[in-house]
């Protein structure tokens, strides 16, 4: 499992998190929302210090992760991270590895 972002998500999650190099951004599981890998979850975001590391990437000075935990969510799919420019937020896109 692997996470790709954009340097524009990147750009946005660094600026609206107000965050700084070094800094991290986690994706977690929660209950709730919507998803198309996992009915009656959905990701939510957080900019806590990595605990478990289960996958990572680092875009624009900022380590974007997932904690081993929370993997089993993705079901051998790869997180991508695109930047939709209409909306100016970040879309999230999963895609079987």
């Amino acid at each position: 499992m692997n996470i790709q972002i954009s340097s524009e998500a990147a750009a946005w999650y660094k600026k609206e998190l107000n965050l700084k190099t070094g800094d991290f951004v986690r994706f977690y599981v929660r209950y709730g929302g919507f998803s198309t890998v996992q009915k009656g979850f959905s990701l939510g975001i957080s900019s806590d210090e990595p605990n478990d590391i289960g996958t990572k990437t680092t875009e624009d000075g900022i380590t974007f992760y997932i904690e081993e935990k929370d993997i089993w969510y993705f079901d051998e799919h790869d997180l991508f991270v695109t930047y939709n420019t209409k909306y100016e937020e970040p879309v999230l896109d999963y895609k079987k590895a």
